[in-house]
């Protein structure tokens, strides 16, 4: 595969084209609707959809059957920076404008949608899709059947816009959980990480009968493609937690400076510091 090959081979990757138009157009039409409504959230919401079209109609869609590592980049953009971009687009805010309904909102704020965002089971939802595409007979799958791989993409989409809408909170969330859960969840991320990259490149290849049949001369062999790929994972997996970390951080930061200015606004307490406490107050005026 040579460089120009790289800016000239493209294909139509039918499924993709419909759900991004068909989520552009959708966001679009409400954002208008709604006005004022920020340009930066409908830049990073298109900014999203444009990754769709980057990583299923570029090269590398073109390339995601024959090569290892064009699918590991998929993965992780799929799972962590097109979710990420979504999330900051607030879709969840817009659709609550243009499509008013009470029983939607009580349903987010139900005990069943604050179990299926339980800080457990979202860290399951980010952790969990790489293992299971490369550790079980489902990365061939994805090979050999196009309707198999392109359900796996939409449950990437799906599990790292779930952890990304949770953690962010730029959407009204049925949680209200401590940053610092999120920075759990994004270390214990970068260490599953790693452990799938090593597994990838010291252990058995994945799928080597379906490459072995293509008999593809030209590029990396096939333990190489497989090294390529897991770097990729491994290395490429925790750059691209770095906006997001930094983004949550920023997010920490203005919520200490609102809670700063909100305790500077009240009013000083009166009298010794024990008479002011809870708990000692009560037995104060006791003991008087």
């Amino acid at each position: 595969m040579s460089a120009d090959r790289i800016f000239s081979a493209w294909t139509a990757d039918v499924p993709a084209l419909v759900f991004v138009v068909l989520l552009g157009a959708g966001y679009l039409w409400a954002a208008r609707r709604t006005r004022p409504w920020p340009p930066s959230r409908t830049v990073a919401f298109l900014a999203g959809l444009a990754t769709v079209l980057l990583v299923t109609c570029s090269f590398l869609g073109v390339y995601d059957d024959v090569l290892f590592w064009p699918r590991a980049v998929q993965v992780v953009v799929l799972l962590m920076i097109t979710p990420l971009l979504l999330a900051l687009g607030a879709p969840i805010t817009l659709l609550l404008a243009v499509v008013p309904g009470e029983r939607l909102r009580r349903w987010g704020r139900g005990p069943l949608a604050r179990a299926l965002t339980f800080p457990l089971v979202i860290s399951v939802l980010l952790i969990v899709p790489p293992l299971v595409i490369y550790l079980t007979p489902l990365y061939e799958l994805t090979l050999r059947h196009a309707a198999v791989d392109e359900l796996v993409r939409l449950v990437l989409l799906g599990c790292g816009f779930a952890y990304f809408w949770t953690r962010l909170r730029v959407d009204p969330t049925p949680r209200e959980d401590h940053h610092l859960v999120s920075f759990a969840i994004s270390f214990t991320e970068v260490i599953v990480d790693a452990a799938l990259g090593l597994v990838l490149w010291l252990g058995p290849l994945r799928a080597a009968g379906y490459y072995e049949a293509l008999g593809r001369t030209w590029g990396p062999d096939l333990r190489t493609d497989q090294i390529i790929g897991a770097g990729i994972l491994w290395i490429g997996g925790d750059l691209a937690g770095l906006p997001f970390v930094g983004a949550l951080a920023l997010r920490w930061l203005r919520a200490d400076e609102r809670q700063a200015k909100i305790a500077d606004e009240e009013p000083a307490p009166q009298g010794l510091w024990w008479e002011n406490d809870p708990a000692l107050a009560e037995r104060f005026k006791r003991d008087r």
